[in-house]
């Protein structure tokens, strides 16, 4: 499958279903060299799951420019029970919490 394919048939929906107020995760789990990452990242000629999915949101904001969106996003690494935020890579071994509420 490529990674079209999978995005089209596990990811599209959830991220429609974000953009219409709903909390929204895609997780890629498996053994190391399975192809995670290039099913999240892709190449320039076959993008992942993340470039479709922020080309979609901002597709979607565009479309409906009367409303007021606030986004927000995460994009983690965990690897040996350490947590990377991979938008800030410098943030690493990051604490698990949860807020009340």
């Amino acid at each position: 499958e490529t990674t079209g394919v999978v995005y089209d048939r596990i990811a599209k929906g959830i991220v429609k279903s974000a953009m219409e107020g709903f909390n929204g995760t895609v997780f890629a789990y498996g053994q190391t060299g399975s192809g995670k990452t290039h099913t999240m990242h892709g190449m320039d000629s076959n993008p992942g799951i993340v470039p479709r999915a922020i080309q979609d949101i901002f597709n979607y904001m565009e479309a409906h420019s009367e409303r007021e969106f606030l986004l927000r996003c995460s994009y983690l690494e965990i690897y040996n029970e350490i947590i990377t935020d991979l938008l800030n890579p410098t943030n690493s071994n990051l604490k698990v919490r949860e807020e009340a509420g």
